[in-house]
């Protein structure tokens, strides 16, 4: 579904400038779950931005569905870290599903369905008429889900949705974005820097080496049956293998900063 080849991305001059993302190569298949796992710093968020358009490969080829990508589209849908900035405060939980809903010209018809549909597939049906300030950290989470979820997009590209929530209503956000994409059968590309919440969730995990010019080191594949426990013996081999992998990437970061 989603491919990217030879991906580079230059900030500044051609010549000269900051290489942030370096032969990039990926393939995630339709509707699986892939995590984007590295330090910060490491590029994930650039990867991202051009799986959704927001900006361009410097050289190379990202690809949906076999169509080139040019800016963003209603077949993939971004998720930000900061639930807040991406709800509009001045309206009502019910009113940014449909605010959402009109932007995408959705059929009106359909509308009532449709948000019941999705608030309740979140647990917010009986808040419709709160506004996000009203709302927990989480709450406003599963709105932001909810609301991309109405359109039906292909694809949900998520940027640490879930790091500024406290473990309980992390772990608690885990298990509803997974019943989410068990049941819609959504491709989902996840950007994290914990090694813990790759394993919870992914299908894949591509693990970025810490910038300039970061690039993928390796893919890890689990095969595993949800929902998992980090205590585990296969996870707990798979997250040595990752640290082991990303210790000396995290050393030179650190030796470069000071």
């Amino acid at each position: 579904m989603l491919q990217l080849s030879g991906v580079c991305k230059t900030y500044g001059p051609e010549s000269g400038g900051y290489v942030a993302l370096r032969d990039i190569d990926v393939a995630i298949a339709d509707g699986e779950f892939f995590c984007l796992l590295g330090p910060s710093g490491c590029g994930k968020s650039t990867l991202l931005n051009i799986m959704a358009g927001f900006e361009p490969a410097s050289v190379g080829s990202a690809t949906f569905d076999n169509d080139p990508i040019v800016g963003a589209g209603r077949d993939r849908m971004m998720f930000f870290q900061d639930a807040g900035s991406a709800l509009l405060p001045w309206l009502t939980v019910e009113e940014n599903m449909r605010f959402a809903l009109r932007v995408r010209r959705i059929p009106k018809t359909s509308w009532p369905d449709v948000i019941d549909k999705y608030l309740t597939a979140v647990d917010l049906a009986q808040h419709r008429d709160k506004f996000p300030s009203q709302l927990s950290g989480g709450m406003r989470q599963r709105l932001q889900i909810a609301r991309a979820l109405a359109v039906e997009p292909k694809v949900l590209l998520m940027d640490e949705p879930f790091a500024a929530l406290d473990a309980l209503t992390r772990r608690r956000m885990h298990a509803t974005l997974l019943d989410i994409w068990q049941n819609t059968g959504k491709t989902i590309v996840f950007v994290t820097h914990d090694i813990g919440e790759a394993l919870i969730l992914a299908d894949t995990i591509a693990v970025m080496s810490v910038g300039p010019e970061s690039k993928i080191m390796q893919l890890f594949r689990l095969d595993l049956p949800r929902p998992r426990d980090l205590a585990d013996s296969e996870l707990r081999k798979t997250a040595a293998n990752i640290e082991a992998l990303l210790a000396p990437e995290i050393d030179r970061s650190e030796a470069r900063i000071a």
